[in-house]
């Protein structure tokens, strides 16, 4: 009997214990997180849960009473910050309502106190406690604060007009974008709403390139495959070129064309894709049948991460001869001895039926004193420069003679154009100067280009129209997207339109011919004045049609698994600078939101030009940026090759510090969703419908999948079909959405991160729709690496 007794009380002691630990964080917590200006909630509650401790150490009976007031007043603050949001909602009570439970159940509630029984007044008001604790969560689940429930009517997604499908074929995937006008569209209708939950895996195909030794971090398998005829082009990592048989993935040819390994890649080795030139389709007479291709008419272009570009037969996979030397471009020739390893080519040139047009990232906050960002366009045919486009010496278009260098340090383009060669325009994304939080050695013509979308003439690399999405960047907000082409119906008829989307979120929608707006532009005062010496814009353009968050983040928009790391969260918030948008960077460190990822980014948006219609993924992911004097740091310090962490900045007496915004526990500190599909009617620039996209199973303990909604770098294609597909969330897979309403339809499963645009055929030889994704992970972005390139199918019958 005294051995039951002895074991009994033990409960209440370590009972007691749990709440003098939980009592004693969140009384210091909470008192900081109040001396800054916070939530008093965490300090009343930390003295409460004291208050508890003492009285379950004493065994008083008033334990349970107090607890019941407790758990009770934090369901009306609950209510009171987040109403019934569900992922704000429960990590503010799970952890009290598991306390409450534990100490009103009979093994644990009678030995609170060895004279009163169990059912009391305050074990009564325990349970009320619990059960509106409950009744909340589950009305919560009900609820969904997140979405936007629309759908396009059944006329609009009736069908494909013809104007949508001329040069179009649903057989061929001839560009990264799909075609020429980056829409990422197939005219493929085999795979529909009502069939896509059939699809099967076809074939999957292993590159066998990985990561090796000197590798960098940011290490990733971004490839969107060509189709050409019967065969699938892909690059890796490395820069080889692999072409693949459409209809069952085997290996046709391979190039590999063994680039510098000791290059120094400090922070990107990647290849979104390649590009493809068909000299039949120039050269062949209207209504003529194709002709067989002599050798190299038909050529790809593989830019590789040491620097030069490449151009392949289609045939067999070897350098062309007639191009360049050897078959092989130098883009290292006028932009200094240090190009190799910081200049790096990861997207596919843009190709006309003259011109193959390529630009090129330059390192991240590597040096003040960096090649410069020129875009050139050289003869598709024999390599030849025929015009460069110079951001710091924009009107001398005239190819740079022999041993002359471009300007250095000038804004540059990282990510994929569009041309459009009816208008004999070329359109770029323009970057930053880097270092991109650091613009004291920023002229006058860097401020001009930096994150503009520049308008050139084909024929001769001058500037037609620019227009400019930020002023004055100080937030790496570059221009991360191809362009889209697509002619909108307005009241006036149809308008030949581009949409360029930012990382901020804007979709900026503006006439091609002229750069003017069609969707209307609006300059917004921002927060000004930095800290360590720099300037700030006045204002900043702001288009109508926007995914940018609809309001600043506020204290109680923090987040975590529990309420300890909620409000650690609420203290970093406090302490970090944050005015809302446009926030500058600062030397104690402030609160970029959106983030370095952005809402928008390299995998662009898709267009379906028939039906009118917008597919696109936004992220809502904030970023801590800091200012860290250079003098304060061991000169030997980098960030260990990714663009998170501590940047050089050589040359700058200023390093930046660039880190999501994360909890102890490695969590977001702001509040779910963080990751959405999305679409716009483009008739009416009006947002019909948004739901969450992706689970936390790849990245939460024991694979739990929760519907959070998660970041995604990796972006949609949308068909004919009425389908739209997209990878490229935290979790692996690949999944279909009904255009019409944006339900997710289906998902395949994938063996590493999809951070990769899929794309789709109907093969020739089967008649049967493939979608094809990579799988190969993304390295900063902590996806699984793989080398795995995927196709599905729809089964037979």
């Amino acid at each position: 009997m005294s051995s039951e007794h002895g074991r009994r009380p033990l409960r209440i002691t370590l009972t007691a214990i749990i709440m003098l630990v939980l009592g004693t964080l969140m009384s210091v917590g909470g008192g900081y997180l109040a001396m800054l200006g916070g939530s008093w909630y965490y300090l009343v509650a930390g003295v409460g849960l004291l208050v508890v401790a003492g009285l379950l150490f004493a065994r008083r009976r008033a334990a349970i009473g107090v607890y019941a007031v407790l758990l009770l007043g934090t369901l009306v603050w609950t209510f009171y910050e987040v109403r019934f949001d569900w992922w704000q909602l429960a990590p503010r009570i799970d952890l009290w309502c598991i306390l409450g439970l534990w100490l009103i159940l009979p093994f644990v509630n009678r030995h609170v106190s060895a004279r009163v029984v169990w059912r009391d007044g305050s074990s009564v008001l325990l349970g009320v406690g619990l059960l509106a604790g409950a009744l909340m969560a589950a009305y919560a689940l009900t609820q969904n604060y997140h979405t936007i429930d629309g759908a396009f009517s059944d006329a609009q997604m009736r069908g494909p007009d013809s104007q949508g499908q001329v040069g179009r074929s649903q057989h061929e995937w001839t560009s990264y974008g799909g075609a020429e006008r980056g829409d990422r569209y197939s005219t493929a209708d085999l795979i529909t709403p009502e069939n896509v939950g059939k699809l099967e895996k076809a074939w999957e195909y292993h590159t066998g390139d990985l990561p090796g030794e000197g590798d960098p971090v940011e290490l990733t398998n971004q490839v969107t495959p060509l189709k050409v005829g019967d065969t699938l082009f892909i690059c890796t990592p490395h820069s080889v070129a692999i072409a693949l048989d459409a209809d069952t993935g085997e290996e046709r040819w391979r190039f590999d064309p063994s680039i510098n390994r000791d290059a120094g890649y400090y922070q990107h080795m990647t290849c979104r894709g390649l590009a493809y030139h068909d000299g039949r389709r120039y050269a062949a007479p209207p209504g003529q049948p194709d002709q067989a291709a002599a050798r190299c008419e038909r050529r790809l272009f593989l830019p590789t991460n040491d620097g030069t570009l490449i151009a392949l037969d289609v045939g067999d996979g070897k350098p062309c001869e007639d191009f360049g030397e050897a078959g092989v471009v130098d883009l290292k020739i006028g932009l200094g001895e240090d190009a190799r390893g910081v200049y790096l080519p990861t997207s596919p040139p843009v190709v006309t039926e003259k011109l193959v047009i390529a630009g090129g990232s330059i390192t991240d906050n590597g040096s003040v004193d960096s090649p410069g960002g020129v875009i050139r366009a050289y003869d598709v045919k024999s390599g030849r420069l025929v015009w460069n486009f110079d951001p710091g010496n924009p009107d001398a278009t005239e190819p740079l003679p022999a041993g002359e260098t471009y300007v250095r340090s000038t804004p540059n383009s990282w990510t994929i154009a569009t041309a459009d060669e009816t208008l004999g325009l070329v359109y770029i994304p323009m970057g930053n100067q880097t270092p991109d939080q650091w613009s004291i050695p920023r002229g006058p013509l860097a401020e001009r280009f930096t994150a503009t979308l520049v308008a050139l003439e084909l024929a001769t690399g001058k500037i037609r129209w620019e227009f400019q999405t930020v002023h004055h960047d100080l937030w790496d907000r570059d221009l991360p997207s191809q362009p889209t082409l697509v002619d909108i119906d307005r009241p006036e008829g149809k308008v030949p339109a581009i949409i360029q989307p930012t990382k901020r979120g804007d979709l900026f929608v503006l006439d091609r011919r002229t750069g003017k707006p069609i969707v209307p532009v609006e300059q917004r005062p921002v927060p000004q004045g930095t800290d360590y010496g720099d300037h700030t814009a006045p204002s900043q353009p702001v288009s109508t049609l926007s995914y940018a968050p609809d309001e600043p983040l506020h204290e109680r928009d923090m987040w975590g698994g529990t309420p300890l790391d909620q409000m650690m969260c609420r203290i970093q918030f406090r302490k970090l600078r944050y005015e809302g948008d446009f926030t500058p960077p600062s030397q104690h460190g402030s609160l970029i939101y959106p983030g370095n990822v952005g809402t928008f980014n390299w995998p662009s948006v898709a267009v379906d030009p028939s039906r009118q219609l917008l597919f696109g993924a936004p992220n809502y992911l904030a970023f801590i940026s800091q200012m860290v004097k250079r003098s304060e740091v061991d000169p030997e310090v980098r960030s260990g090759g990714s663009e998170t962490g501590l940047q050089p900045n050589l040359g700058a007496p200023y390093m930046v510090r660039l880190e999501p915004f994360l909890s102890v526990l490695k969590l977001p500190c702001q509040a779910p969703p963080w990751g959405y599909v999305t679409a716009v009617d483009l008739r009416t620039m009006k947002k019909v419908w948004m739901h969450k996209n992706g689970t936390s199973r790849d990245s939460a303990p024991l694979g739990i999948a929760l519907p959070v909604g998660t970041p995604a770098l990796g972006g949609p294609i949308v068909t004919a079909g009425g389908v739209a597909f997209m990878s490229g969330t935290l979790d692996y897979y690949l999944r279909a959405y009904d255009l019409q309403t944006g339900e997710q339809l289906w998902k395949g499963r994938l063996p590493a991160g999809g951070q990769a645009t899929p794309m789709t055929y109907v093969s020739e030889k089967t008649g049967r729709q493939y979608v094809v994704q990579m799988a190969g992970g993304h390295g900063s972005f902590g996806t699984k690496i793989g080398d795995s390139v995927t196709a599905w199918t729809l089964a037979e019958e």
